[in-house]
């Protein structure tokens, strides 16, 4: 090769190697002496080559079968802020027509909050070790009275244990749970302090304002400072879908600032720095949706099928519709045949009679919605046989593995709701009582507000299950306890019992069975029966 051929040859390499191009191969044609570069052929060059750079996840590749998989990164205050209402309102829509929808939120409500609300026990020590029992009697006293209807809300509507029946399920249909905290007379109770249940659409997602000088940012309806801690709440003064706002012609823009110590406003954050929450069902309901359809369509076919049986066909190729005979048979003077059994009908010359045989819904229906219910429960979170009531193909250890992990969900939820918006209204009531002088000891002295901190001390105990094999279960915690592996606390805990609640109980039983001369016959259990009878053998034996 000549010196001009491997100078020509590296001056057009680049040119080569880019020949895919169609504008940059005409215009080294059309350049002077084009043609005959264009027509050179290209020698490897023996400088390093440098690899076509490539991701290194394959996750975040681009190709044709990934170009609808989006790669940008939003806030999740952004991406909240777009998506909210609509799928608020969605979450709603499916809330009151979707039996799966229903369901789960029944199974929220049941699980989380139960029919009896969350157990509280007082905790307050004199000394380590030696508990205030009249002071613990006095608050949990003290406390029930506040949970009674009529009392804790505002409305007078519901106790304690339906607020939080009512909370819980606003955070799962809603993703967000809104109440304001009542004071003073307005309150309408001894206690001096009510709570009442907002609906989140009060909370105003499209008011939003930058932080300018001292003034805070407002995000999604929420005032926050400069560490994104909420500070204020700017609700609307009525509900924006009210019928009584559309008929008087108010807007219901209006806004009103209410302090944070004024709100509870709770939520299941997934991101940091998240400001508002979204309904549980996010991830699920557009499957939920597409499958009402499907249902729909598939009883919409099924009746179809059922209620017509065929059509009368002519020469001239038009047909005549023929029913089952539920029709009054004077439409348009049509064919008619009589769907009565054992009869047989002549047909006009002519004509014949094509049957229609649906073959919709086929095997395949309940495969394919058993199939979109199992992707339905993981997004909701529940175990499958639970949300469809399907027990077909169930086994005790599938069902107890799924049921136990289920419940393990259910506490984690318990512990969230009670943390939050219970230990809320708690710390807002006990100073409240306290200073309003409605915790009394039986002597007729009330607890002073000045040891609030020492009254406080608390815990809840959210409602727990039966067993899923009762006796297994309880000869394992037997042999954990005996181990010394558990405490007695714990396992009644498990049950949703308080371990001193129920010695007392216990105690006050045998008092009650003593006083009144009851003897209960106790069957022995089957290691004290194989005991007496291997030293009834034994007797035996030696006397022999």
């Amino acid at each position: 090769m000549t010196t001009q051929q491997a100078l020509t040859t590296w001056y057009d390499a680049p040119r080569v190697a880019q020949k895919s191009s169609v504008v940059l191969g005409k215009w080294i044609q059309q350049r002077p002496g084009g043609q005959e570069r264009a027509g050179l052929t290209p020698i490897k060059l023996l400088t390093p080559q440098r690899p076509a750079q490539r991701r290194n996840y394959a996750a975040a590749q681009v190709s044709r079968l990934t170009q609808g998989w989006s790669t940008i990164s939003a806030s999740a205050n952004s991406d909240i802020h777009r998506s909210l209402d609509a799928v608020r309102a969605r979450s709603r829509k499916l809330a009151n027509d979707d039996e799966y929808v229903k369901k789960w939120l029944a199974m929220v409500t049941t699980n989380v909050v139960g029919p009896n609300g969350f157990r509280f026990q007082a905790r307050v020590y004199d000394k380590p070790g030696m508990p205030d029992t009249m002071a613990n009697d006095a608050i949990e006293a003290a406390w029930a009275k506040f949970g009674k209807k009529g009392v804790a809300d505002v409305t007078g509507r519901q106790t304690l244990t339906g607020l939080c029946q009512l909370g819980i399920k606003a955070a799962a249909r809603d993703g967000e749970v809104l109440a304001q905290i009542v004071r003073g007379k307005s309150a309408a109770n001894p206690f001096g302090i009510a709570i009442q249940l907002l609906d989140i659409d009060r909370l105003d997602t499209a008011l939003n304002k930058p932080a300018e000088g001292v003034r805070n940012a407002i995000r999604m309806g929420v005032e926050i400072n400069a560490y994104g801690r909420p500070v204020a709440y700017h609700l609307k003064t009525a509900h924006p879908g009210d019928l009584y706002q559309t008929t008087s012609g108010i807007q219901g823009n209006t806004h009103v600032r209410v302090v944070a110590e004024d709100i509870i406003h709770e939520f299941m954050a997934d991101r940091p720095e998240q400001i508002r929450g979204m309904p549980w069902a996010h991830a699920a309901m557009l499957r939920l949706n597409n499958l009402g359809g499907y249902e729909e369509a598939a009883v919409i076919a099924a009746r179809v099928g059922a209620s017509k049986m065929g059509f009368f066909t002519t020469p001239d190729g038009q047909a005549e519709v023929v029913s089952t005979g539920t029709d009054d048979g004077t439409a348009d003077g049509g064919l008619m045949m009589e769907a009565d059994a054992g009869t047989f009908q002549s047909l006009p010359e002519g004509v014949q009679f094509q049957p229609f045989n649906p073959d919709y819904p086929t095997a395949m229906y309940a495969d394919f919605v058993k199939a979109n219910l199992r992707g339905i429960a993981s997004g909701l979170g529940v175990a499958y046989h639970a949300l469809a009531n399907d027990l077909e193909g169930v086994s005790f250890s599938s069902i107890r593995s799924g049921t136990l992990e289920e419940r393990d969900a259910w506490m984690l939820i318990q512990e969230w709701f009670a943390g939050s918006f219970l230990e809320r209204i708690f710390s807002e009531w006990i100073a409240a009582a306290l200073a309003m002088g409605q915790i009394a000891l039986p002597n007729g002295s009330t607890l002073p507000i000045t040891k609030l901190d020492k009254f406080s001390a608390h815990t809840w105990q959210g409602r727990r299950w039966e067993w899923v094999d009762p006796l297994k279960d309880i000869e394992a915690d037997i042999a954990a306890i005996n181990a010394g592996l558990k405490s007695p606390q714990s396992v009644a805990a498990k049950l949703g019992l308080d371990y001193e609640d129920l010695l007392i109980e216990i105690k006050a039983a045998e008092t009650m069975r003593e006083r009144l001369g009851v003897v209960l016959a106790i069957t022995p259990n089957p290691q004290q029966l194989a005991a007496a009878a291997g030293a009834a053998a034994s007797a035996t034996n030696t006397t022999t």
